[in-house]
């Protein structure tokens, strides 16, 4: 399956999971409800990977943590903020699309009121 066709079967399931539970929630429950709905689709998804990083000799190995992943083709950043700010988009899921050698991420926003206003996609080479 590419990127864009799990992408397209995110942003239904995150559609559903919105017109269900509304905006205003805490983020992990957001998360919570798409990891089930993704297992329940069949697919293949981690929640809250840790990523390492390496400087000379040293490796860190929790530097960073994305929310989730999906079948290790797309990255799922979930935020309950009003507004969506460049440190989300370039700063946390490119660098997480850059480290994991991954090349489409989605950014979801479950406090917009209107949820396609919520989701921005960022690729890395696609």
């Amino acid at each position: 399956m590419t990127e864009n066709e799990l992408s397209k079967i995110v942003f239904e399931i995150d559609l559903k999971i919105h017109k269900n539970l509304g905006p205003g929630l805490f983020e992990i429950v957001y998360e919570e409800c798409l990891f089930y709905e993704l297992k329940k689709a069949g697919l293949k998804v981690e929640k809250q990977k840790l990523l390492p990083i390496k400087y000379e000799e040293l490796t860190i190995e929790n530097a960073y943590k994305l929310d989730m992943i999906v079948e290790d083709k797309l990255i799922l950043e979930i935020k309950t903020v009003d507004y969506i700010n460049s440190s989300h988009k370039a700063q946390q899921l490119l660098t997480y699309l850059k480290m994991t050698d991954c090349r489409l991420g989605l950014l979801i926003n479950f406090q917009s009121d209107l949820f396609k206003n919520g989701v921005t996609r960022i690729v890395n080479g696609l």
